[in-house]
Parts: structure tokens; sequence; C-alpha cells
């Protein structure tokens, strides 16, 4: 996923966490007279790793400033590495027009899911299901605070099954001591979308390689095709210090 770079825009020497990655990030590419070259550099980036999909996080083309010509360059160098989009990921607002630009957002990348959080999934859910509905997408809810299995599932709640469901992160089960195995089987007939990562130790939330830290990595795989999932799995790892591709490689393998 394009938000393993987080900390790139900040030669990797990111200091002040999420927050101070993401501005670097949209603050590079925002510029339209740049976006094409910059844009095109981390697909084929992406692409020579050997992947062929990818989820767009919303620093790398987000709803708050792309405009169409953006949209126009993002899909033509998409075509032309033959890049998929699986989903798009991050916040997707607070108001009922922020939620709405990123589902045309999303729709025009051809992604099928938006993986991460938004505001009205608590104060405006009706809406929220209607205009995903609307658009052909399905909202998957990415864990992050939660501590627990029963958390997540209140957290996104009964109802509006065919549009508002799960998209796991497997690092978080590390971070809190979740049954990572457990978790993907309750929430199984709404699993949306799978951010696959790893993390060093229980109680922080340093990524690594997958199999080199405390999720079981196996096991999950293993019970997603147990599961007949058949949703898109991304390869999550977003170091601070350094660049990730060589142990993304490693995990894909």
């Amino acid at each position: 996923m394009s938000a393993n770079y987080v900390a790139r825009e900040l030669n990797y020497h990111m200091t002040e966490g999420w927050k101070q990655g993401d501005e670097a990030t949209q603050a590079y590419f925002r510029p339209l007279i740049t976006y094409s070259r910059r844009f095109d550099a981390l697909i084929a980036e992406i692409a020579e790793l050997g992947f062929t999909a990818v989820d767009i996080w919303l620093a790398h083309l987000h709803y708050a400033w792309a405009t169409r010509e953006h949209i126009r360059i993002a899909r033509t160098t998409l075509v032309r590495h033959r890049m998929q989009v699986v989903s798009t990921a991050g916040w997707f607002g607070n108001t009922r027009a922020e939620f709405e630009k990123a589902c045309w957002l999303t729709r025009e990348l051809g992604a099928p899911v938006m993986g991460g959080n938004c505001a009205l999934l608590v104060n405006d859910r009706a809406w929220m299901a209607d205009t995903l509905r609307h658009y052909g997408l399905k909202f998957g809810y990415e864990n992050h605070p939660e501590k627990s299995i029963q958390e997540m599932l209140d957290k996104v709640g009964d109802g509006d099954e065919d549009v508002i469901g799960f998209c796991v992160d497997t690092g978080w089960f590390g971070t809190y001591g979740v049954d990572a195995v457990a978790a993907l089987r309750a929430v199984g007939p709404r699993l949306f979308h799978v951010h696959l990562k790893d993390v060093v130790a229980p109680g922080g939330h340093k990524t690594c390689q997958l199999g080199k830290g405390v999720v079981p990595v196996v096991d999950c795989v293993r019970t997603l095709v147990e599961m007949d999932y058949k949703g898109a799995i991304s390869i999550e790892h977003e170091p601070e210090d350094r660049n990730p591709n060589e142990e993304c490689v490693a995990s894909l393998a």
C-alpha cells in the first residue's frame, strides 16, 4: 500500500508521528504541475517491486485537493503500469460533503473499497450507507484503538452489512495482544479488506517484515483461505526510519 512510504518525504526521519508524514506527503504530491512525474515515480517503483495492485493512501491523492486533472493523471499512470487499485485508505471526512468527495474519488480510481475511518460511521450512519450504495462502494472500518474483538464489533455495529464492514489491520492485534485468528473469524462475514501487518512487540506499533514480529501472519493467511475470503490482502509496513521496499518484497514472497 502506498502508505508504506509515509516517512519518505521526511527522508525517513519521521520523529513526530503519522500526522507529520501525512502533511509532508500531501505537500509533495498536491502541486498539479509536478503531479504526473511524482505519481508516476511512485507507481513505477511499486510495480518494479513485483506488485500488481495497490491501496492508494489519500495523502498521495486526497479528496480535499484532487482536481479532475489529478485524477486523470493518476488513472492514466495506473493503467500504464498495469496497477489495479484495490482500495483507498485513510480518513474519509467529518462531513457529508467530505465523504461524498471521497466516494467520488474512490469510484473514479476504480477501487471497490474505502478502508479506514470516518466520523459519519458514528453520527450519520444511515446517510453514509445510502451514499456508499449510490457509488457502488464498500466501507471497511480499520481497527486502531480497539483493544478487543468486541470493541471492534461494537464500533462497526449492526445493519448495512452490504456496505459497512471491516478493513482489518492485523498489526494492531499484535499491539494489543488480540487473538488475530479469532478476530478474523469474528468479522469474517463482513470482512471487505485486509491490511496484513506485523509488529516487533506487544504494546508498541513498530512495524516489521511479515513473519519477523509477534503477529501470527501465516495463521492469519491460512484462516483467510479457510474462510474463503475473496477480498484483497495488502502488505502494510511503514517504518519511520528506512525505506520499506526490501522488507515488503520479502513479505510478498
